[in-house]
């Protein structure tokens, strides 16, 4: 089996699980875990399908870090439940989903899945600095398209993408990202500044939408080589040049909001995969036990015994 990397944007995961499967089967004292199998059968599925040989679940420690928001104080703005100002602000998050992530946790515990995350930064960082560094083919599993700035054809680098669900993955390469929005996956970040993205409070250049910002791109390869084609006047029409000039504060900012991280210290963590030993299989038992996993529990260690 050839070694291949495959990194999951767990909270992306998380929420598609709650949100995705009906809150039918609960624990015995009524704990929602709709969440929780939703993720294992996930797991089941891409590890089952990619064949992965590696796998690391990449974790928010923080999900809307304060230097972020200092450059782009609407950032994700709109999904801030409490500020908080000695630690990171206070994610709106179902009550039903709050109360599983610690069960989370410990199901990728039992299963020896490794849990990275790191301080101040997103999962999306953790994610572009294992994917960076990644010496072996990588599948990054997330319904985010800003992540789709890593993919990396040479590299072997690409996207699983989950945003049509779980049944219907779509495997993202430099040729799809160009198909659909006519830049390259190296330009998506500079693509999605100048576009702007309400779902991250991302406005964007006013006047300036996804067929104008692609133009600019092509014409000119990047954010830096827009603006010194704007500034000698050869860039874009009069009226993209006036638009792009009056959000030059903008402009000057945004670019490392989106943009992710790519060279975090990150803690060791053991991400090869392996079927569970004997401790670790009646652990999972014990745990599917209490929270009432069942199958969902079942068919996750399997897939790690393939």
């Amino acid at each position: 089996m050839t070694d291949r990397l495959m990194l999951l944007d767990t909270a992306s995961l998380y929420f598609r699980a709650f949100y995705g499967v009906p809150d039918k089967v609960r624990a015995d004292d009524g704990t929602s875990v709709n969440a929780v199998r939703g993720l294992l059968d996930m797991i089941a599925k891409l590890v089952t399908t990619y064949e992965p040989t590696r796998l690391v679940a990449c974790w928010d420690d923080d999900w809307r870090p304060a230097w972020r928001v200092e450059l782009l104080p609407s950032y994700k703005t709109h999904r801030v439940a409490e500020a908080v100002a000695t630690a990171p602000d206070v994610e709106v998050v179902p009550d039903p989903l709050e109360a599983q992530i610690p069960l989370i946790r410990e199901a990728l515990g039992v299963l020896g899945i490794p849990v990275v995350g790191a301080a101040e930064h997103e999962a999306d960082d953790v994610i572009g600095t294992l994917a960076t560094r990644a010496t072996v083919p990588v599948d990054i599993v997330t319904g985010d398209r800003d992540l789709f700035q890593l993919v990396d054809d040479e590299r072997d680098v690409r996207i699983v993408y989950t945003a049509r669900g779980m049944s219907n993955l779509e495997v993202v390469t430099d040729a799809t990202v160009v198909a659909k929005y006519g830049v390259h996956a190296a330009q998506y970040a500079d693509f999605a500044v100048l576009r702007g993205d309400p779902s991250d409070g991302l406005p964007g250049v006013s006047g300036i939408g996804e067929k104008s910002a692609a133009t600019l791109l092509t014409a000119h390869g990047d954010l830096a080589g827009i603006a010194s084609a704007v500034e000698d006047g050869t860039g874009g029409t009069p009226a993209q040049r006036a638009k792009i000039l009056a959000a030059n504060d903008y402009l000057a900012k945004a670019p490392a909001v989106v943009r992710v991280v790519r060279d975090l210290a990150l803690p060791d963590h053991d991400d090869v995969l392996r079927p569970l030993g004997e401790d670790a299989a009646a652990r999972a038992t014990d745990l599917a036990t209490r929270w009432n996993l069942g199958s969902s529990m079942t068919r996750a260690v399997a897939a790690l015994a393939r």
